[in-house]
């Protein structure tokens, strides 16, 4: 079993940055890959970014690519999303998953789930 705990979350204005933390615990939490998925209200759970577990391997959604990077410290078990120049579009509650497969943006692959960290991005 892994627990997953996300922080980093907050306000910030657009145009601003923040990094997102996703904190693993459990056997083996290193051999997983991490995906970061996004839910905003009234819209269906979205896709972010992924890392394979040695941190090689990583994938974007269109709508991120070349402002968000996703990386991991596995000494530290522990990912990290860098967001860059944040867009109010980007406000959402934002999730950590792990999955023992390959690392993807299908959601239903991850095995565990975070609780959400609230990111608001004002205009």
């Amino acid at each position: 079993h892994v627990q997953l705990v996300e922080t980093g979350g907050g306000w910030v204005q657009a145009g601003g940055s923040r990094r997102l933390s996703c904190a693993a615990a459990g056997r083996n939490v290193s051999r997983y890959a991490i995906g970061w998925f996004r839910l905003a209200p009234g819209m269906e759970r979205e896709f972010v970014a992924a890392i394979n577990w040695i941190g090689v391997s990583t994938y974007y959604a269109d709508s991120v690519k070349g402002r968000f990077t996703v990386s991991r410290d596995n000494a530290k078990n522990t990912a990290y999303l860098h967001m860059n120049n944040l867009k109010p579009e980007d406000m959402a509650v934002f999730y950590c998953a792990a999955t023992s497969g390959a690392a993807t943006g299908w959601g239903d692959a991850y095995q565990y789930w975070g609780q959400g960290t609230q990111v608001t991005v004002s205009s």
